[in-house]
């Protein structure tokens, strides 16, 4: 099992910036590919981004490209969302996932474990 805990969140304004974190525990973090997703009201879950096992790649939702970076820290077993020039349309709950196999993957069904989630909300 792996644990998965996210914190940063909050109410931020249009182009403001937040950074998530999302602390794991339970088994080795570096043997698993993490992503964030995100669920607005009403919309359905959707891929963010998402790193491999070392860091060494990422991948991004055209909608987030060149304005939100993911990283990790496996000595901390911490992964990241950095965020900036925020928008409305990025208010939703967001969540980290842990992803045992050994590519990324943007499929919500191929993420083992997932965490509770951290509001963001955006104003105009």
């Amino acid at each position: 099992q792996v644990q998965l805990v996210e914190s940063g969140g909050g109410l931020v304004q249009a182009g403001g910036s937040l950074r998530l974190s999302c602390a794991a525990s339970g088994r080795t973090f570096s043997n698993y590919v993490m992503g964030w997703f995100r669920q607005a009201p009403g919309k359905e879950r959707e891929f963010v981004a998402a790193t491999s096992r070392s860091g060494s790649m990422t991948y991004y939702a055209d909608s987030v490209k060149g304005r939100f970076t993911i990283s990790r820290d496996n000595a901390k077993n911490t992964v990241y969302l950095q965020m900036n020039s925020l928008n409305p349309e990025d208010t939703a709950v967001y969540y980290c996932a842990a992803d045992y196999t050994p590519v990324i993957v943007t499929t919500i069904s191929a993420y083992d474990y997932w965490g509770q989630g951290t509001q963001v909300t955006v104003s105009s």
